[in-house]
């Protein structure tokens, strides 16, 4: 047996007065970052402990009234978010903690302990939840919890945090299990292509394709609410605020752009299942997805070439999220018993995997390989090509990372590790 932590999001039903009291105390807790990294800034470094930020804090809450609003559970979780940003930052995973804007911060609070929520399931789809300052919320029920009888000292929920986004309100829980370690997984091993046209392409001749994330409808009327922003946006005055009707275009382009993610989550999310649950071992390419989408502005003395060509190329990379297909594979196959390995991406879609040489302009078009070796000839699908390459990457032993969720230390450019400094 092994200990599982895992977080569940479900939408939250609140009415206009609820949902009024959670903006406050969202906006609450952003403010209580706000003067937490003005004291740090303020503060020398000797004076810069947890115990002297927890007093300026208690100190806060009493001389501003509208703190008051965020329970103080929820203000203590912000302190310690707030330290562990710096301890992210010095061990060089993130960047330096800043300031949080009104409108360009995603609102949360959160709710540290799971004891106090008093989760209660009502309906087949709805639960309620009793929120700190808010009171008792329905929230969609859509996964089995571990409330009630099934609750217990190694099943149970440690704390939720409550996010808004475009779409509302939202609660995230913090869940722990116990569950049964799992076996070796005893299916085939496979190699995965990743592209735009073909978003997966399987070794064994599989295809994972979808279609538009938005309608006809909906892609008309988003390019319609993106025209009505740049025609008031053109005829705003330089240092003029921004006026209602364009805060609510911008909400409603937010909310269909924010539908097309939800759907797109949707698939990879069904898509990596079905992946990990018949396949023992999944190769991909190590791809460096944020050089391969870099800008081909170049510089006034080196202006560079095809700018618009490459920015659309950069918007289908980014559009398809291939890091977030590959880190759902990596713990999802781990779930499963199975491994996630990469291989260096370098020439596997130019290389004939029948022959296994390189030969110049064997791929034809997007999904035509055509092998030019004379003694060779093959021809297939170029997509299909490049994913039994992978694989044969993995079986000759040129695997970078054997194993799937095994931790990768990363840091910044030009950061120094904590040893080093």
């Amino acid at each position: 047996m092994e200990t599982r932590q895992f977080g569940h999001r479900a939408r939250l039903a609140l009415s206009p007065a609820l949902a009024l009291k959670a903006d406050d105390q969202a906006h609450a807790a952003r403010t209580v970052w706000n003067l937490l990294h003005a004291w740090w800034q303020m503060m020398p470094k000797e004076k810069r402990t947890l115990a002297d930020a927890d007093a300026a804090i208690r100190q806060a809450r009493r001389d501003v009234d509208f703190l008051a609003v965020l329970p103080a559970q929820a203000a203590q979780a912000v302190l310690k978010t707030y330290f562990q940003a710096w301890k992210n930052c010095w061990d060089g995973r993130a960047d330096a903690p800043n300031f949080k804007a009104r409108f360009r911060s995603t609102l949360t609070v959160d709710v540290p302990q799971g004891r106090d929520l008093n989760i209660v399931r009502v309906h087949r789809r709805w639960g309620m939840a009793s929120l700190p300052k808010i009171g008792r919320v329905r929230f969609r029920w859509t996964k089995d919890l571990p409330v009630g009888k099934q609750a217990g000292k190694e099943n149970r929920i440690t704390g939720a945090r409550l996010v808004k986004d475009t779409l509302g309100w939202h609660i995230a829980f913090r869940v722990q299990t116990l569950e049964k370690a799992p076996e070796t997984h005893q299916g085939p091993e496979v190699g995965i292509d990743v592209g735009i046209t073909v978003p997966l392409a399987l070794s064994d001749g599989e295809t994972y394709k979808h279609g538009q994330w938005l309608t006809n409808r909906e892609q008309a009327r988003l390019l319609g609410l993106e025209q009505r922003a740049a025609q008031r946006k053109k005829h705003r005055k330089p240092g003029e605020r921004t006026s209602r009707r364009l805060h609510h275009t911008y909400d409603q382009i937010a909310g269909l752009r924010a539908r097309a993610k939800r759907r797109a989550l949707d698939w990879q999310h069904k898509t990596t299942t079905d992946i990990a649950r018949t396949y023992s071992v999944a190769v991909v390419e190590a791809l460096q997805i944020t050089s391969m989408v870099k800008s081909a502005r170049g510089t006034i003395e080196e202006p560079g070439k095809n700018v618009a060509q490459k920015s659309g190329l950069n918007r289908s990379i980014s559009g398809q999220a291939w890091g977030r297909t590959v880190t759902m594979l990596t713990y999802k196959l781990a779930r499963q018993g199975g491994t996630l390995a990469k291989v260096p991406a370098p020439g596997t879609s130019r290389r004939c995997s029948a022959c296994g040489l390189t030969t110049p302009g064997s791929r034809e078009t997007q999904a035509l390989f055509v092998c030019k070796n004379s003694d060779c000839a093959w021809s297939g699908n170029a997509d299909h090509n490049a994913a039994r390459n992978i694989l044969h990457l993995y079986r000759m032993g040129l695997a970078l990372i054997p194993a799937a969720g095994r931790a990768v230390a990363r840091r910044a450019p030009r950061v120094k590790p904590a040893t080093a400094r």
